[in-house]
């Protein structure tokens, strides 16, 4: 199986492929973790990718569908992005990407059971960033 740690590929994406994976993360992905998000459009409106990115993980980190899962995830998203040293755009999508993925095992009851719903939220990512590069036409 391929690698599927995300962060080797997101500085190799432009703006826009950042832009359409954060959104997907975001608004489909998160879905299966049960959170319900509906972004400002009107403050999403006319903003460069980068801008849009930050401004959309923005609006969705003020969604807290269970405030002790999401305050227990949100360091260790955070963390593990930090340590992949990535910059700008890159290192938010990882975060945000990290964040839903950790999400996603709430009903984890085993350790294996959880592990098993984390490697399949990763399997899924990757899919997704990978669909999404060829989209832009990048080849990772």
């Amino acid at each position: 199986m391929s690698d599927l740690a995300l962060y080797k590929y997101l500085p190799r994406l432009s703006e826009e492929a950042l832009k359409e994976f954060a959104e997907w993360c975001i608004l489909e992905h998160a879905k299966v973790a049960e959170i319900e998000f509906t972004p400002d459009a009107a403050k999403l409106a006319n903003l460069i990718p980068n801008e849009y990115i930050w401004e959309l993980i923005d609006q969705f980190l003020k969604v807290k569908p269970d405030p002790i899962r999401a305050g227990l995830v949100l360091p260790i998203a955070g963390k593990e992005a930090d340590d992949h040293g990535l910059t700008g755009s890159a290192i938010m999508v990882d975060f945000i990407s990290l964040y839903i993925k950790y999400l996603i095992p709430k009903d984890g009851s085993t350790g294996e059971f959880a592990d098993q719903l984390l490697a399949e939220a990763s399997k899924t990512q990757y899919d997704k960033l990978m669909e999404i590069a060829k989209k832009h036409g990048i080849d990772l």
